[in-house]
């Protein structure tokens, strides 16, 4: 039995959370970099990675149809410099994230190490729209009827 953990479609946009969860598992099974996913807004989300040692030119955002990619490439800067330890690799990397159908990207940032990424699921335009009441009548044995706004049709 699958128990839910989140029930809104608003949640990153995916359709189901699990499906998320599969489908990152599937793109990036080492888990780097890891990322947070948090709503902002009753509309708006954010994705955060955590890209240390990463600048703007090393990173590429990119929506290739309903799916954000981002990689990222370091440069190996190493020669001439002699490592005791290396524990900070230069590496490359690509995460992929699903997004639903009408999700857009609002825009990206790097911070302190942190590549943010903002999205929003536009709101649906609420019209309202009046439907008339006709009322039948009946005048020299042909039905009539009177719309509200006062125009007439007859059968």
């Amino acid at each position: 039995m699958t128990t839910r953990m989140f029930t809104s479609p608003l949640f990153l946009g995916f359709d189901h959370l699990e499906q998320m969860i599969e489908r990152a598992s599937k793109t990036a099974s080492d888990g780097y970099p890891p990322y947070n996913i948090e709503q902002i807004s009753h509309t708006g989300l954010r994705i955060s990675l955590a890209v240390a040692g990463f600048t703007m030119e090393d990173l590429q955002i990119t929506q290739e149809d309903n799916q954000l990619v981002i990689r990222g490439r370091q440069t190996d800067d190493s020669q001439g410099r002699v490592f005791i330890h290396r524990g900070i690799a230069a590496r490359q990397f690509q995460r992929a994230f699903v997004l639903a159908e009408g999700i857009e990207v609002k825009g990206a940032w790097l911070d302190n190490g942190l590549l943010h990424i903002d999205l929003a699921r536009p709101q649906p335009e609420i019209r309202v729209k009046t439907i008339p009441i006709t009322q039948p009548r009946k005048a020299n044995g042909a039905a009539i009827t009177q719309v509200v706004d006062g125009s007439v049709d007859r059968n």
